[in-house]
């Protein structure tokens, strides 16, 4: 039998598995009204293998393929399950719950919005879930918000600012894992190359939300009753002090020193284990069970059992699943050849390194708005834009702040998005029964929008757009080396 040789796809052709895949995802999400994209991921990777063998590919070659990129992710799998190993024993050391004390101590009426940014970023960035954040303590300022009479429009607006913003650059979360993990970049030096976007923007939107405060605060008595209830049962449930917060300088002190993630971040692990147990009297057995299964705790404080009652290895299946399917149907896409296809066009249109930059992230954004899920958002555009990156000579680093800025920033401004649904829900914006006024929390949202108009402004100035190292070009070949197919001998 003759193998029929493979031929790449004509440009409406490699669009059209993306394309499907989207339809299955909208059926998915609208219809059904389920945010779980796994399923409709794997049909994606279903159709495209079908498209590939009728130009000729044949299943060995493309299961490679996937397994290819799947394998470049496997270090990311790592990193979520220690981060959901921290998650939970951090909580039980009491780490978190002090830094959650700390930040609510420093709510002030005419410092309000301003305080709640940075209230909602500690926790995020100490939790790595802006979702977590948002259902929480974004929920306990809305009400002090309310007490305050202060639009509630402008209080979701400031804490979705805080949540993401600390989502975005936790080490701790799915999303800023994902999106190294997909451009093949490392997760630190992925971060690091976010300041120079995100900083910018949250000092921007800091400046907005203090005059916005003064200007929008009147005489009014205000009620600290919520606050002041979740404070008094984190000190009634622990012990809080500041060496509760070695686990996290230490994790932060071998970051900066630049060593690997996945030892960094066991450090914290263990630290933070030790933690528990002097600290808070937790025996090695239930300090064990709350680093696999999460923490739980029955406080009487709904607001304080939300929270905290979270982490563990297992909290981390869905996504790291997730990953795992996303990551097969990019790299289905990409030995199919589709994704070589598009990125050609997109070549011939985007001269500049700018034009490429502003489409990555563009391509994000529209993501978010057309497949409703963030995680898509991040994985997709990063398998696409790769080549494109790598045939200018600039660092994949770019890329993934792109995906992370058109990802994870955009996703709860989109209210059909799974990211808008939960903050919508969570925050009881009541935009099903009417209250469409609400949904100026999107504008407001300084931070969220901000970061990407200053990521775009960069490109094209050639600003932090670091160029490719000799060892990333190095890692470029030695990855194109390994996808080239063999050799077939002469007979």
């Amino acid at each position: 039998m003759v193998t029929p040789t493979p031929r790449k796809p004509g440009f409406w052709l490699a669009c059209l598995p993306i394309a499907l895949t989207f339809v299955v995802l909208g059926v998915q999400l609208f219809y059904f009204g389920n945010f779980t994209p796994h399923i409709p991921l794997a049909i994606g990777v279903a159709i495209t293998a079908l498209i590939g063998w009728l130009r000729g590919y044949r299943w060995p070659e493309m299961e490679d393929g996937i397994m290819h990129v799947v394998r470049l992710g496997l270090q990311s799998v790592g990193i979520l399950i220690i981060v959901g190993m921290i998650v939970g024993i951090w909580i039980a050391s009491g780490t978190v719950p002090y830094l959650i004390k700390l930040g609510l101590s420093l709510i002030s009426p005419e410092l309000f919005l301003a305080a709640s940014v940075l209230i909602c970023a500690v926790v995020s960035v100490s939790l790595g879930t802006s979702w977590g954040t948002t259902g929480t303590v974004g929920l306990a300022l809305m009400g002090i918000g309310n007490g305050f009479d202060i639009p509630m429009y402008w209080t979701a607006g400031a804490v979705v600012s805080g949540a993401f913003f600390g989502d975005k650059m936790s080490p701790l979360s799915d999303t800023t894992n994902l999106a190294p993990a997909v451009t093949g970049v490392n997760l630190f030096d992925h971060i690091r190359n976010m300041l120079p976007t995100t900083v910018p923007a949250m000092l921007i939107a800091l400046v907005i939300y203090l005059f916005a405060g003064f200007s929008l605060i009147g005489d009014q008595a205000v009620d600290f009753g919520r606050i002041e209830n979740i404070i008094s049962g984190l000190d009634q449930h622990f012990n809080l002090s500041w060496p509760l917060l070695l686990p996290l300088a230490v994790t932060v002190l071998l970051a900066l020193k630049k060593m690997p993630a996945l030892p960094t971040l066991f450090a914290g692990a263990m630290l933070g284990l030790a933690t528990a147990m002097l600290t808070q009297d937790v025996g090695l057995q239930q300090a064990f069970n709350f680093m696999f299964g999460g923490y739980q705790i029955d406080t009487g404080v709904r607001e304080i059992d939300a929270l905290l009652n979270r982490g563990g290895i297992q909290s981390m299946t869905w996504v790291i699943t997730l990953m795992l399917v996303a990551l097969a149907f990019g790299g289905v896409l990409e030995r199919t050849g589709c994704l070589a296809v598009i990125m050609e066009k997109i070549l011939t249109r985007a001269k500049s390194f700018g034009a490429v930059q502003s489409s990555a992230i563009a391509t994000s954004a529209m993501t978010n708005v057309i497949g409703g899920d963030p995680y898509l958002s991040i994985a997709l555009p990063g398998r696409m834009f790769a080549p494109a990156y790598r045939a200018k000579g600039y660092s994949a680093l770019n890329l993934s702040r792109a995906v992370e800025e058109g990802g994870t920033l955009i996703s709860p401004l989109i209210p059909w998005n799974a990211g808008g649904a939960v903050v919508i829900t969570a925050l009881g914006l009541g935009i099903a029964e009417g209250q469409t006024e609400n949904l100026l929390y999107i504008p407001l949202a300084f931070a969220c929008w901000l970061s990407p108009l200053i990521g775009m402004a960069y490109a094209h100035l050639g600003w932090f757009s670091p160029k490719a190292s000799a060892e990333e070009v190095a890692q470029w070949q030695r990855q194109e080396a390994e996808l080239a197919p063999e050799p077939v001998p002469a007979k």
